[in-house]
C-alpha cells in the first residue's frame, strides 16, 4: 500500500513528533544514552522554540508513561485555576464567557513542573543536558516553519498596538519570522541560561532540578510571571483586564501522578487521562462500537464512527471536568453502551444528546443549550482550534479568527517516543503559545489560556472553580496488547483529537501489518475527518449541528451517501485532517516502529 512515508523500523529508539528539530533532537539525547523520558524533556522545550504558536513554557502538557516492565501512569502538568478565579469574579467583570486570551484565561501554568517531575522521577540526564538543544534554536537562531510568520502577521496590529513586548520577540525590525532566516528569542535562551547558573550549585542531578522548580514557583520566574497576570491587557472581550494568578498560586501548586483511564477493546487496552480531560471520549467511542464493524472506510462504517462520537461528546459536555465527581465506570458500562447504541440509526443527527449514566439526570450549561439551538447571530466558525498548521485564510470552519483585540486560538504539538528498553511516553504540550497573551518581558514566552474551557455558570462538571483543573482537550493515548504497552500515540488540534485518535487507532486495530508490524504510516496518511456537532472548548464556543468536515481525498461515493443520510459535509483540503504521531514496540520481536504526519509539513518521525 502506498503511503507519503515509511513506517521506520529498528531496535534502538524511535521519536515521532510534530517538528523535525524537537525529534532530532529527542534523538540526539537517546544517542547520547538518555532514556525516552530524558529525550521527551529535550524534545518538549525545543517544542517551545520552533512551535511558538503551538506551545509554550507556561502551558500545560498532560503526559503517558509506559516504565519497562512497569505501570502506565498520567503525569498530569494541567495547571488549576487561581484562588481569585471565581464565577462571580467573572460574571462581576460582565463577562459570560471567559476570555479566549489575556491573563483572565490564565490557569497556573502546568508544563514546566510536569517535565521537571518527568526528568526527576524517571530520566537520568542533568537539567543542563536536556536544555542544551533548546537554549542552542532560541540563542543562535532555527528556520522558522511558514506557519510561525503567518501566525505573527495576523496578530501584527495587536502586537504594535496593545502587546508591545510580543512585538519585540516577534516583529524584530516590524517584520514577522520567515523561513529560510534564522529566528531567535534571546530571551528565552537568557531564561534558561539564567536558570541553569541558579541551580548549578545546588548539589547532585535531583537536587537541580528541585531547585529548578522552585526557582519556576517562587524565583525570578514566578516574580514575572505574576507581574504580568497583573497589568491589564486587551483581549477577546474587546476591554482590558487583569488576571488572578497570585505568587500563591504559583508556589501551592504541582504536577502530580494519576492512574489513567482504560478500556478494553478486542485484546487491547486503551490508556487515557482521566475526565479532567477529554481523553474518556476516546474510550466511549470504542464502547459504543458494535460487535461487528461496517466495512473500513464505508459510508456506513464513517457514518457509524460520526454519530457515535456526537453521543460521547454529548457526554463529555454533561458529565466530565475536575469541579464534580464524573461517573466514568458507568459511562464506560456495556449496560449503558449498549443503550446509547441503540440511538445510532441511518441518519445523522443534529442534537446534542447527552446520557443518564447511573440513572443521573444530565445537565447541559445554559451556553450549551443556546448554541445548539443554533442562536441567531452566533458565529459558527469559532469553533475550536485550527485543525491543522494552515493559512489563516482557509475556509474550513475551525480555522483561527484574528482580529486586533486578540480574537485568536491556537494549536498543539505532540511527542512519541520509545526506547530501546522498552519504555514508552507520549505527551501532548500545548497552551502559552505566542498568541494567547504578551510575551513576558523579562522570560520571552507568554502565559496560557485553558480557563477559557471552564463555564461561567456554577454548579457543572466544568464550572470556573479555584484549585481545579479547566476541562482540557489534551489527550495522548498508549496502548497495550494483552497487558503489554505496545504503541504510544496522539495529535494536536482541540475538540478533534480524539476522533482522528480514534480513527488512527482502528486504523490501526483493522488494516493488515507492514513488514510483521503495525501499519503506523498507512493509519496516518489514512483519509480523515472530524464534527463540529457540540459545543467547542475553545472562544467563543460555537458549534454546528450535523456538521461533518472530510479531505477531499474521501471517496466521492462515500461523500455522497454521509450526505443522503443527512450530514452537512464539508470537503477540506487534500491533507487537511490531524497531525498524528507515533510509535510502537513488538513485546515478541523488541522491533521499535515510528511515523508521523504530512499534513502541515513539520511532522517528522526519526530512529534506528
Amino acid at each position: 500500500m502506498f503511503t507519503t512515508r515509511p513506517t521506520l523500523q529498528g531496535t534502538f529508539g524511535m521519536v515521532s513528533s510534530t517538528h523535525w528539530l524537537a525529534s532530532q533532537s529527542a534523538m540526539a539525547v537517546l544517542e547520547r544514552g538518555g532514556n525516552a523520558y530524558d529525550a521527551a524533556v529535550a524534545g518538549a522545550f525545543v517544542l517551545h522554540v520552533v512551535e511558538p504558536h503551538l506551545n509554550g513554557p507556561a502551558g500545560e502538557v498532560p503526559i503517558l508513561i509506559a516504565p519497562a516492565g512497569g505501570e502506565v501512569r498520567v503525569l498530569c502538568g494541567q495547571g488549576v485555576a487561581p484562588a481569585g478565579a471565581t464565577v462571580a469574579h467573572y460574571r462581576g467583570l460582565g463577562l459570560e464567557l471567559v476570555p479566549g486570551t489575556g491573563p483572565l484565561a490564565a490557569a497556573v501554568p502546568g508544563a514546566f513542573d510536569a517535565w521537571m517531575l518527568l526528568l526527576r522521577d524517571h530520566g537520568t540526564r542533568t537539567l543542563a543536558e536536556v536544555l542544551e538543544y533548546a537554549i542552542g534554536y532560541a540563542e543562535h537562531g532555527h528556520a522558522p516553519v511558514e506557519r510561525v510568520g503567518e501566525t505573527v502577521e495576523t496578530v501584527r496590529e495587536l502586537f504594535e498596538t496593545e502587546w508591545t513586548s510580543s512585538a519585540e520577540v516577534y516583529l524584530p525590525d516590524g517584520k514577522p519570522p520567515r523561513p529560510g532566516e534564522p529566528f531567535r528569542n534571546p530571551a528565552l535562551a537568557a531564561t534558561w541560561k539564567r536558570l541553569l547558573a541558579e541551580v548549578a550549585g545546588a548539589g547532585d542531578r535531583v537536587a537541580q532540578i528541585e531547585t529548578a522548580r522552585e526557582v519556576w514557583r517562587s524565583g525570578f520566574i514566578a516574580e514575572a510571571l505574576v507581574r504580568q497576570a497583573r497589568r491589564p491587557t486587551m483581549d477577546t472581550s474587546g476591554e482590558r483586564h487583569s488576571g488572578t494568578l497570585t505568587a500563591a498560586d504559583l508556589a501551592g501548586w504541582s504536577a502530580t501522578y494519576e492512574a489513567p483511564a482504560t478500556y478494553d477493546w478486542n485484546g487491547w487496552t486503551l490508556c487515557k487521562a482521566g475526565p479532567w480531560s477529554q481523553g474518556p471520549v476516546l474510550l466511549q467511542q470504542l464502547a459504543l462500537l458494535p460487535p461487528e464493524l461496517p466495512r473500513y472506510g464505508s459510508a456506513e462504517y464513517v457514518h457509524l464512527l460520526i454519530e457515535g462520537c456526537k453521543l460521547a461528546m454529548a457526554d463529555r459536555e454533561a458529565w466530565y471536568g475536575d469541579a464534580a465527581e464524573v461517573p466514568l465506570a458507568e459511562l464506560l458500562s456495556d449496560e449503558y453502551n449498549a443503550a446509547r447504541r441503540q440511538l445510532v440509526g441511518d441518519k445523522a443527527s443534529h442534537e446534542l444528546r447527552p446520557g443518564s449514566p447511573g440513572g443521573r439526570t444530565p445537565r447541559l450549561c445554559a451556553h450549551a443549550g443556546l448554541v445548539a439551538s443554533g442562536e441567531p447571530g452566533f458565529d459558527v466558525l469559532g469553533v475550536g482550534e485550527p485543525t491543522v498548521a494552515k493559512r489563516p485564510t482557509s475556509p474550513v470552519p475551525g480555522e483561527p479568527d484574528v482580529s486586533a483585540d486578540g480574537g485568536t486560538r491556537g494549536d498543539t504539538c505532540h511527542l512519541d517516543i520509545v526506547d530501546r528498553w522498552g519504555n514508552m511516553v507520549a505527551a501532548t504540550p500545548s497552551g502559552g503559545w505566542l498568541q494567547s497573551n504578551p510575551v513576558v518581558p523579562e522570560l520571552g514566552f507568554p502565559l496560557g489560556t485553558r480557563l477559557q474551557m471552564s463555564w461561567l455558570e456554577e454548579g457543572l462538571p466544568n464550572s470556573l472553580t479555584p484549585g481545579r483543573r479547566p476541562r482540557t482537550t489534551l489527550t495522548p493515548s498508549i496502548a497495550l496488547r494483552d497487558g503489554v504497552p505496545v504503541m504510544a500515540f496522539g495529535t494536536p488540534g482541540g475538540d478533534q483529537q480524539d476522533q482522528w485518535q480514534t480513527h488512527f487507532f482502528l486504523a490501526v486495530a483493522l488494516r493488515g501489518p507492514v513488514r510483521g508490524g503495525l501499519d503506523l504510516q498507512g493509519a496516518i496518511d489514512a483519509p480523515n475527518w472530524h464534527n463540529d456537532s457540540f459545543p467547542g472548548s475553545f472562544f467563543p464556543r460555537g458549534m454546528r449541528p450535523g456538521s461533518v468536515t472530510v479531505e477531499s481525498r474521501t471517496d466521492a461515493g462515500v461523500v455522497e451517501e454521509l450526505r443522503r443520510r443527512g450530514h452537512d459535509v464539508t470537503v477540506g483540503d487534500a491533507w487537511s485532517e490531524g497531525r498524528l504521531c507515533a510509535v510502537a514496540r513488538d513485546p515478541e520481536t523488541g522491533i521499535l516502529s515510528a511515523a508521523a504526519n504530512p499534513r502541515g509539513m513539520q511532522g517528522y518521525a526519526v530512529g534506528r
